[in-house]
Parts: structure tokens; sequence; C-alpha cells
């Protein structure tokens, strides 16, 4: 079958499903309760966006934090975290790191890649592919409440997982709070 062919008979079957489709609108159709619903939705939105607008600002607080977020941890190398981890029995433990905790869900490279699939006569269709890690791996991405990092005195690799009465605490300077008072230094780096 030439190329003119095949496309001749493409028009031909688009159009029929076009014309079957538009025969699937009538008030007998099943979908029609969906239209219906879907119309009542859309109508509600506009009508609730006409009274009710998106206010404006000159201003964001979230920008300004991100921004605080960058200039803290961006413009030092090497700049040193105070991880405080609470424990489940209401203790407290701490880390002094070389830089941030990162979850094992963060990842150098893309984790993902698109790709087209030849699905023979059908055409083809777009899929996600999963990429290997720079180990030469590949992770479901699922560990993101394990966290490590690199004690700021030794070197040392730390890991720690937060979650089940166990979460932690970061900040850029030590803190002399009350709740950290007797806290237990785990790393190798000690807050003077």
């Amino acid at each position: 079958m030439n190329q003119n062919m095949k496309r001749s008979a493409l028009a031909v079957a688009l159009s029929a499903a076009m014309i079957a489709g538009l025969g699937a609108c009538t008030s007998d159709s099943p979908s029609s309760g969906s239209k219906k619903e879907a119309d009542s939705r859309d109508a509600t939105y506009n009508r609730l966006v006409a009274n009710q607008p998106a206010e404006t600002g000159d201003w964001s607080p979230s920008r300004e934090t991100k921004n605080f977020w960058i200039k803290t941890w961006m413009e030092k190398p090497h700049k040193k975290s105070y991880m405080y981890l609470s424990m489940g029995d209401g203790k407290y433990g701490y880390y002094i790191l070389d830089g941030l905790p990162v979850s094992y869900c963060t990842s150098l490279v893309p984790t993902e890649k698109g790709a087209r699939v030849n699905l023979g006569s059908d055409g083809s269709s777009g899929v996600v592919l999963k990429q290997p890690s720079v180990d030469g791996t590949y992770s479901s991405g699922g560990d993101c409440n394990t966290k490590y990092g690199k004690d700021a005195e030794s070197g040392a690799y730390v890991e720690f997982t937060v979650g089940m009465n166990q979460s932690y605490f970061l900040y850029s300077e030590p803190m002399d709070l009350p709740q950290y008072e007797n806290a237990v230094q785990l790393g190798d780096a000690k807050i003077k």
C-alpha cells in the first residue's frame, strides 16, 4: 500500500470515528451524564473565578524565603549544618555536617527519560523509561526518609532515617535551646 493510499484510509477511518463520536453525544448516550457533570463543574468554576478572582501581589514571602535558603547554603562552600535528631524516647542527639543532609531520593542525573515505542501497525506511543543512577543501579525513589551527609570533623559518612518517632531539626548555627541542652554527640564533630 503506497503512502497516499495509507493517508486516504486513515482519513476515512478518522471521519468514521468522528461521525460515530457525534452520534454518541445524544441524550441516550451513557456518556451524556459525564458530560453534564463536567459542564456543571466547569460552569461552577467559571462562576467562582468571576466572583472571587485570584489575588495578585507585588511581593512573595515564599520567594524571599527561597532566596534566603540560597544565600544561606549556596554562597559558601562547606558551610556546616547543625542537625538535632529527636529520638523516640524524647532525647536528642546531634550531628554537625559539612553541608546539608541529602535524601536517598536526590539524584545528580535525570532518573527518567521519555521515549517513543513502536507499536507496529498501530503507530507509536510515548513512554517514560527509568534510567540508571551514577552508581549504575536503578532506584525506585521510595526511600526518601533515609538521609546521609558528611561529618564536618572527620569526613565520615553519616546516614540516618526519619520517621517512626524520629525526626530532625536543621540549623545553620548551633542552637542554645533547653531541649538540646543534653543532646548526645552522634558524630565526630562536636559543638564547642
